[in-house]
């Protein structure tokens, strides 16, 4: 009987140092570190958080820790402009999702997915990896590690209120079109009246200022001062906010630039020049028109979010457009001579 209970002693006694061996080994694993930025609103966010990351820490497990920060909240934003500013992120590379992973910064939801599994392995095959040295990062409790649940709503409902300014803004843009382009079928030559051409340099004007705004925004990389509605910093740093890597608010003072020019020579060129230059405004403001509907559809259908100053930027074309349009109609010939010009209003 005694020697029995030797043997159970003996066996509780290895398995004891088996699990405490077990422990120290799995406590002694290396760990590869990373920072991840996003937005609640990004959809490309969204990949990384609910497409990528899931199937890598299911991998790792504990040997990745990734700290994920919000950059829609002041001190996360805090947190990316200090990381823009320590790795000397270009413009090009603005934005998020961006992952901070040694001294390599990676961009986007296509970049972080090639990148990320290899740079884990290297990590973890050299030891592991330090938290990143980032200024005001505090490396957060392994309780605090796991990502944001994926939302299972549409870009729509991550913000009614916003989005729902844009929506109505949207139809308001699509009629406009409509009736301007279909069923008024102004002559693009057709004569103005005094208020209309004064109001065209006054609203380009006003949407340079606009266009400026978010050009700045754009190149600089900073915070845009959005208001109580919307979220202009989610729509200034998805990938919308290029066109073939030109920042869309410049884009928009180029062309408030041209219609300005074209304004100015159709008043005071030539009079051979005069009426081209009328015609290519219009022109040029229908294809702003055109464009700023196709931004606002995306802000609320496909960003999630919306941007005053875009949609300030949209009512300004609008409203071109509709001054730019006669009220009226070239008026029939009157008993038998024509009156070449006469408008009817």
């Amino acid at each position: 009987m005694l020697q029995h209970h030797h043997i159970r002693t003996i066996g509780l006694l290895a398995l004891v140092f088996a699990l405490l061996g077990a422990t120290g080994v799995r406590a002694n694993e290396p760990v590869a570190h990373g920072i991840l930025f996003f937005s609640p609103t990004c959809p490309h966010c969204h990949v990384v958080l609910d497409e990528v990351l899931p199937p890598l820490q299911a991998r790792y497990g504990d040997q990745l820790a990734i700290a994920v920060i919000d950059v829609s909240q002041p001190a996360g934003q805090e947190l990316y402009q200090a990381a823009v500013m320590a790795f000397q992120v270009t413009q090009e590379r603005s934005g998020v999702p961006a992952l901070i992973f040694g001294d390599q910064y990676l961009v986007g939801s296509i970049e972080i997915p090639q990148m990320l599994p290899i740079l884990i392995d290297a990590a973890l095959a050299a030891g592991g990896n330090t938290w990143p040295a980032l200024p005001g990062f505090t490396p957060p409790a392994p309780a605090e590690l796991q990502a944001p649940t994926a939302q299972a709503t549409s870009p729509f409902q991550r913000d009614p209120l916003g989005n729902g300014i844009a929506v109505v803004m949207l139809v308001i843009m699509i009629l406009s079109l409509f009736v301007v382009g279909i069923v008024r079928r102004s002559p693009l030559a057709q004569p103005l009246t005094a208020w209309r051409i004064q109001a065209v340099p006054a609203l380009a004007l006003v949407g340079m200022v606009v266009a400026s705004y978010l050009a700045y925004v754009e190149v600089s990389g900073a915070a845009a001062v959005c208001g109580p509605v919307g979220d202009c910093n989610t729509v200034q740093q998805s990938e919308y906010a290029k066109l073939f890597g030109i920042p869309v608010g410049l884009l928009g003072i180029v062309g408030y630039t041209a219609i300005l020019l074209a304004w100015a020579v159709s008043q005071y060129g030539s009079k051979s020049a005069m009426p081209q230059a009328a015609t290519a405004m219009r022109v040029m403001i229908f294809g702003g028109m055109l464009f700023s509907t196709y931004l606002t559809f995306l802000e609320p259908f496909v960003i999630g979010a919306t941007c005053a100053w875009c949609v300030a930027s949209s009512a300004i074309m609008t409203a071109l457009l509709w001054v730019t349009t006669a009220r009226g109609k070239v008026a029939p010939a009157v008993r038998g001579r024509p009156r070449h010009g006469q408008v009817v209003r």
